[in-house]
């Protein structure tokens, strides 16, 4: 379930500094947007949008919470193409007006969201050049990602990958992920006893430790050391082309 959370006009635009993309945004537009935006809390497992549905809103996730894009397959099975965390958003962003949703959106690290109804984001970017030009941006980085994941689920061992998903959900919400092992074996789209004999071999090692619903990074030199090149070449486009300013490293 996704709850509203009361708040005033002041915890909202401090929320634009939780958010990457958000603190990029120009005064002016932070004003335009904050009348019309709401915190919203995400519960783990809360679906942000379905398959199918017209996208209305456009959700930036705050701090720690993270979102992942889910493709469903017509026999029950399902596999992550993309996550996003505080450095993004999702729902609309990468398109114009109330497109249809290619795949699921759910809530995987629950946490606060700032939600902004799609016609206002439209309107702002009609009046900003910034804005379209980020989102631009922020649309080639988001294609890369899925790109880099279909590589990485294609050529790349289980080991490797879990480690780089590892990797990426601590660089949002820290090293204490809540986070079952069958969900991630869901997120990998692999079976869960696959996953189960890759946990038992990270914590055997050091790497982590997992308890129930809980997995603990405890060495993230030795779990970057095992992830596949796919963490630091996602990680560094973004800088590339998005960066501290919206606008990448050229800029």
């Amino acid at each position: 379930m996704t709850d509203v959370i009361q708040g005033d006009g002041a915890r909202i635009g401090a929320a634009f500094a939780d958010n990457r993309l958000l603190a990029t945004f120009p005064a002016d537009l932070r004003a335009a947007l904050r009348d019309q935006a709401k915190l919203v809390d995400l519960e783990p497992g809360a679906m942000v949008f379905r398959r199918g549905i017209d996208i209305e809103h456009s959700l930036f996730p705050l701090g720690p919470t993270m979102i992942s894009l889910i493709v469903d397959m017509a026999d029950g099975r399902s596999v992550e193409v993309a996550s996003i965390g505080s450095e993004g958003a999702v729902g609309g962003i990468v398109s114009c007006g109330h497109a249809p949703a290619f795949a699921r959106a759910e809530a995987m690290i629950g946490g606060a969201a700032l939600r902004v109804p799609m016609r206002i984001i439209e309107q702002a970017k009609a009046r900003s050049g910034h804005l379209r030009n980020m989102f631009c941006r922020y649309a080639d980085f988001l294609l890369a990602q899925v790109m880099q994941t279909v590589a990485c689920n294609s050529f790349h061992p289980i080991e490797a990958r879990a480690a780089r998903w590892l990797l990426t959900a601590c660089d949002r919400a820290g090293n204490r992920l809540e986070l079952t092992q069958g969900g991630l074996a869901a997120l990998l789209g692999v079976q869960r006893t696959t996953v189960n004999a890759v946990a038992k071999e990270l914590q055997d090692e050091g790497l982590i430790s997992t308890r129930r619903g809980v997995i603990n990074v405890l060495d993230r030199p030795a779990l970057e050391r095992r992830a596949c090149e796919c963490y630091a070449r996602v990680e560094g486009f973004f800088g590339d082309i998005v960066g501290e300013s919206g606008l990448g490293r050229s800029e």
